[in-house]
């Protein structure tokens, strides 16, 4: 699949290692930066989404989608594990969960932009899941330089796997993109229930905030690790 993803927040929390290992499959290792686990709450637009050389498809090319996520790697291959992805189209959610074995969920969402500064809001509907909300608004900031490897902004951001487990078994999809162009990002308004909802709470401590404002993805479907 071919998409864009656009008016990204990265906003990430340290938390308690303890309080993910049970979330995440004993076959992943989480990963860890200088010793921490991260969890983070990211809202952004999906755009132009398309199978590789074919036309968009109706009611599936752009949808808001807002993910919950850790940092895992598994025979030394680092990337995503996504506990929740709320996504603004149904048949998004089903054909993301039947093709790449994610846990995508049905939701409502609006996103605005005015004098700079987004807006961005997301209710849970999926039937049968843990209630969830996000309503937030940050405005971005400055460019930053290039990430550097073994930088924290590196490890956030610049992940070129996604991890997910269907019937027992793990299953690796890939990503590719060109480095993130990122900006630093201040909150203005955040009220969540994101990681709540998963049962764990919510860290107490300062996010670490960036904003992106656009860029092209190529995926891939899972397979077999």
């Amino acid at each position: 699949m071919h998409m864009r993803w656009e008016s990204l927040l990265f906003a990430h929390w340290r938390i308690d290692l303890s309080a993910l290992r049970p979330l995440v499959p004993s076959a992943l290792e989480i990963d860890l930066f200088e010793g921490d686990a991260w969890i983070g709450v990211i809202p952004f637009t999906m755009n132009h989404i398309r199978g590789r050389f074919m036309p968009r498809i109706p009611k599936l090319h752009a949808f808001h989608e807002l993910n919950v996520r850790t940092y895992v790697h598994c025979d030394g291959v680092p990337g995503v594990w996504f506990f929740s992805l709320d996504a603004a189209s149904r048949v998004a959610v089903r054909a993301a969960r039947l093709t790449f074995g994610l846990n995508y969920l049905d939701a409502r969402m609006s996103l605005t932009e005015d004098g700079g500064t987004i807006s961005y809001t997301s209710d849970r509907t999926h039937r049968g899941a843990p209630s969830a909300h996000l309503d937030c608004a940050w405005t971005p900031g400055r460019d930053l330089p290039e990430t550097e490897v073994g930088s924290l902004e590196f490890f956030l951001t610049e992940r070129y796997c996604l991890y997910s487990e269907r019937r027992g078994r793990i299953l690796r999809g890939r990503v590719h993109h060109e480095p993130w162009r990122l900006r630093i990002a201040t909150i203005d308004r955040w009220s969540s229930t994101m990681i709540e909802s998963l049962g764990v709470e919510s860290p107490d401590c300062e996010p670490h905030l960036l904003h992106a404002d656009s860029l092209d993805v190529d995926a891939w479907l899972a397979l077999g690790v």
